[in-house]
């Protein structure tokens, strides 16, 4: 099966044929934050990924849509996406519900989430997020004075349950489609940059944060930190492995500064171990980790088992959970990328 690969980054949207290498650029000059790529577009059963719809959310014009693997994209949502409808809104967090895939949730700067029944084409406001206890303190260090939604994640064993990062302050959680919030469940991070579930794990959620890596095992209601062999505790990107709910990929740092400006990054794979798990750090598996490379983002394609992962140093694949990477030779900025979304 063919394989696209979309990386997103300040200046627009690429498009990679990995097998080839040929990169394509759309939504140039555009922020684009973040991505969600559905199989088959509006039919399940297509498995082209020329027919893939792609949603990608920029910072600067709001949501974009494509229902042709990329090759073209309409401006939608804009009447209903932004404060009072007026739109556009800086769109920081997108996703796709693995039940229905009409069902689109969307998050934005400020925080403020919405939701689609139509693909994405049209969205309503969802109330509540912003009148839990902590919303009062929510703020993204660069920009104090406001915080926006950073990711947003579908629990896979039930349709009405989703878990919302809010960078920076808490991770919100609701059980009834945006009926009922729970504000920042025990033991969960305040500085959640990625979420992820495994549909053969449905109870468990990883969460990649500023302040560590956790895990909840009850659908988000508890979560525990898990860092052994973590030596570095700012945490940014993720990947669970498509084929061992037991193993995952994080990008991680020292801090926000080494992890953005300095590029001192490395990657970390965590797997089960006796009775517990533990993280072990992968250097010298193909692909540049430490000084002089900025924090990966990561992705999974659980058709074939493949972990992808994108920095300033280019697009790299892992077939194996991260016993070793190879380098996919495509012309990409030299600079971190947003988010990045395989097909």
């Amino acid at each position: 099966m063919d394989t696209r690969v979309y990386a997103a980054y300040d200046d627009g949207l690429r498009i990679v044929d990995p097998e080839t290498g040929s990169v394509s650029l759309r939504l140039a000059d555009r922020a684009v934050e973040c991505l969600s790529v559905v199989s088959g577009g509006e039919d399940s059963a297509s498995g082209d990924p020329a027919d893939a719809r792609v949603l990608a959310g920029t910072f600067d014009s709001g949501l974009f849509r494509s229902t042709d693997g990329g090759e073209s994209f309409e401006r939608v949502a804009a009447e209903t996406l932004g404060p009072d409808g007026s739109g556009p809104e800086a769109v920081t967090a997108v996703a796709t519900s693995p039940h229905d895939s009409a069902v689109v949730w969307v998050g934005t700067e400020p925080s403020r989430v919405y939701r689609s029944t139509d693909g994405g084409r049209t969205v309503e406001r969802i109330g509540g997020l912003n009148d839990v206890p902590s919303a009062s303190e929510w703020s993204f260090p660069p920009r104090p004075d406001t915080h926006h939604v950073r990711w947003i994640e579908p629990c896979p064993a039930d349709p009405d349950r989703w878990f919302v990062g809010v960078e920076a302050g808490a991770l919100v959680v609701t059980p009834d489609g945006g009926e009922t919030w729970t504000d920042r469940p025990e033991g969960s991070r305040r500085d959640n940059h990625a979420l992820a579930t495994h549909p053969d794990a449905p109870d468990r959620v990883y969460a990649a944060a500023g302040d560590g890596f956790a895990e909840s095992d009850d659908r988000g209601d508890s979560w525990r930190v898990v860092d052994r062999g973590l030596d570095h505790g700012y945490v940014w990107g993720l990947a669970v492995d498509p084929g061992d709910p037991e193993t995952a990929l994080v990008s991680a740092a020292s801090g926000a500064r080494a992890a953005h400006r300095r590029g001192e990054a490395s990657l970390y794979r965590r797997s089960a171990f006796d009775s517990g798990f533990r993280f072990e750090r992968l250097d010298d598996r193909g692909i540049p980790t430490g000084e002089g490379t900025y924090r990966a983002v990561l992705a999974s394609r659980r058709t074939d088992g493949t972990i992808w992962a994108v920095h300033d140093e280019g697009l790299y694949r892992t077939r194996d959970a991260g016993g070793s990477f190879e380098r996919v030779p495509a012309d990409l900025p030299a600079s971190p990328a947003r988010a990045l979304a395989v097909d």
